[in-house]
């Protein structure tokens, strides 16, 4: 610094390392008082840290052994658990299962060397539903019937298909070679029976009853009845009718026997007592068609003993 000396200047002169040494003495902060600041957590907070840490801990352990005891349980292996085995098919279950909810599936079935059960405390229903979800047809088993609803029910052969039996709500067909009624009552039909052939087992008899009304056979063209090794019996309580409108009745056979038709009698006021006993009998016939005997004589007795055809 310099200035002239008639102003009473004092010249002073520093050295550059002089400056630059009084400059760093005045920037260092002063040490006399330092202050400390603590980093971390203390006192309780690091307890209850360390407390969370160990119940998490704890909590992971206990998840970890329970998953393994549920997989030991459950056994739990890659292809699937317990008695539920996933295939490439489908899921198979092996032993007895249980159902709680209801089950869809699209096919069920059993091994190859087991039957498949199908089993429940009250019923087994079996359920078919189309595409809107309504019910089609429905298989009951029960412990009092089985009841199947269907719009046909059908029963096939195994081998060839064939129908054995079907029923909808206009008839009832049986396809089987033969029907077979084995009980003791035969076989009971609230109305009428249409069949070409009715022949009972070999050695047996054939029975047609109506305990309480009339029997009916009809045929548009002919009803035969035919006792190949046998008899054949008509019997009744009341009357017997053999009636043809158009044609005739034909009676063959080597002798024709009328038990219990009704004896006339003649009219003579003096009958001899020593008469030898009849044994020749006239067959007569009434104007209303009803047959008797009259004893026969050396001519025609029947208008002699015409006397019964009055309470004909």
């Amino acid at each position: 610094m310099s200035c002239w000396p008639e102003a009473g200047c004092v010249t002073v002169r520093m050295t550059r390392e002089q400056y630059i040494l009084a400059t760093q003495q005045n920037s260092l902060p002063r040490t006399e008082h330092p202050q400390f600041y603590p980093v971390g957590i203390y006192g309780w907070r690091k307890r209850c840290l360390y407390f969370f840490v160990l119940l998490l801990l704890v909590t992971m352990i206990v998840n970890l052994a329970m998953t393994i005891w549920i997989l030991k349980v459950m056994n739990f292996t890659v292809d699937g658990m317990g008695n539920l085995r996933v295939t490439k098919k489908g899921i198979r279950l092996e032993g007895i299962s249980e159902f709680l909810l209801p089950l869809y599936v699209k096919e069920i079935h059993s091994r190859k060397d087991s039957p498949l059960v199908l089993q429940s405390d009250r019923n087994v229903t079996v359920n078919a539903r189309n595409h809107m979800g309504q019910l089609t047809g429905q298989l009951t088993v029960g412990a009092d019937a089985v009841e199947a609803q269907s719009k046909r029910f059908e029963v096939r052969a195994t081998e060839s298909g064939k129908v054995l039996f079907s029923a909808d709500e206009d008839e009832i067909v049986i396809g089987a070679d033969r029907l077979k009624v084995t009980g003791t009552e035969g076989a009971v039909f609230g109305h009428s029976v249409e069949t070409p052939h009715i022949r009972a087992e070999p050695s047996q008899d054939l029975k047609l009853e109506s305990p309480t009304r009339s029997l009916v056979m009809e045929a548009p063209r002919g009803v035969q009845v035919n006792a190949a090794a046998g008899d054949l019996k008509a019997t009744c309580r009341k009357e017997l009718h053999l009636q043809s409108t158009e044609g005739e009745i034909f009676l063959n056979a080597d002798t024709i026997r009328l038990g219990n038709l009704p004896v006339g009698s003649f009219s003579s006021s003096s009958p001899s007592s020593s008469a030898p006993r009849q044994t020749i009998y006239e067959l007569c016939i009434c104007p209303s068609g009803k047959l008797y005997l009259s004893p026969a004589g050396a001519s025609s007795t029947c208008q002699s003993s015409s006397n019964i055809c009055l309470w004909s």
